[in-house]
């Protein structure tokens, strides 16, 4: 049975500097702990993965939450205003009135980003989720997988005119990374220390991943010392994982975390 869409408005916060949004989410009805999807860098929650985990979470009565961040799919916004903040705060709004307790959430690219960050916050209101799943998690992206390996002639050009049109691989149009994205994201960096999640965590990776490197998800699991972590890596697997034999991956791997965590319980 399919969900409709709804829209939760959020007011400015002038204080936070953030813009008054309407959120539009999906949110399924079930058996906790619920499932809450956070998308990657211009996705949308009724992508080929969210999709079918939404599908999956109905067939086992699973109580499952997917949304848009502000400037993405149903979501309005000017795409060029938005940034990192932003996009952390629309996850934790709607992990703290949706979510129900000890939900897991299902981090994909920049989701997976989004995902640790949640969870601090989270944890220091005595409310964390009760585990994570990470698809290619894009940490610290913004930094080191874009700011760091452009030229020099790019750098300029984000710096002069406050944004370049990056060709996109999924796209027949190119997305703009803004210098306010760049700049604002430095305040969320996580790899130049170690890092302490305190949830279990299973991350989903491919090996032929052109945009999140394997080796790059290998240097953030070393940094997980402290922590409960498994990590499949499926060997001809690209960044978007969506094959149905990915996606029924990622299913299973969901499905088994969320079993063990209510055995533990």
């Amino acid at each position: 049975m399919s969900v409709e869409t709804q829209l939760l408005g959020l007011p400015v916060d002038a204080r936070r500097q953030l813009p008054a949004r309407q959120l539009a989410y999906r949110k399924r009805a079930g058996d906790a702990p619920a499932v809450i999807w956070l998308g990657g860098f211009r996705s949308d929650m009724t992508s080929t993965k969210a999709t079918a985990l939404d599908e999956a979470c109905a067939a086992n009565g699973r109580a499952m939450l997917r949304f848009d961040y502000y400037a993405h799919g149903e979501s309005a916004g000017d795409f060029h205003a938005a940034n990192l903040s932003i996009w952390l705060d629309d996850a934790l709004e709607m992990i703290r009135r949706f979510g129900g307790p000890a939900p897991v959430l299902v981090g994909s690219s920049m989701g997976g980003w989004i995902a640790l960050l949640a969870t601090a916050r989270l944890k220091a209101e005595g409310r964390a989720p009760s585990g994570l799943v990470l698809i290619a998690p894009a940490v610290d992206f913004t930094e080191r997988l874009m700011w760091a390996r452009f030229p020099e002639e790019i750098r300029q050009n984000i710096l002069k005119d406050g944004v370049w049109y990056r060709p996109s691989a999924y796209s027949p149009e190119p997305y703009p990374i803004t210098r306010s994205l760049i700049e604002d994201a430095r305040q969320h960096l996580i790899l130049d220390h170690p890092i302490h999640v305190g949830v279990p965590i299973h991350i989903l990776q491919g090996a032929k991943d052109p945009d999140v490197p394997i080796q790059y998800v290998d240097q953030f699991v070393s940094s997980l010392s402290k922590d409960d972590v498994r990590m499949t890596i499926i060997p001809d697997g690209d960044h978007r994982l969506s094959r149905p034999e990915d996606i029924a991956t990622l299913v299973r791997i969901t499905r088994e975390l969320v079993q063990s965590l209510r055995a533990a319980s």
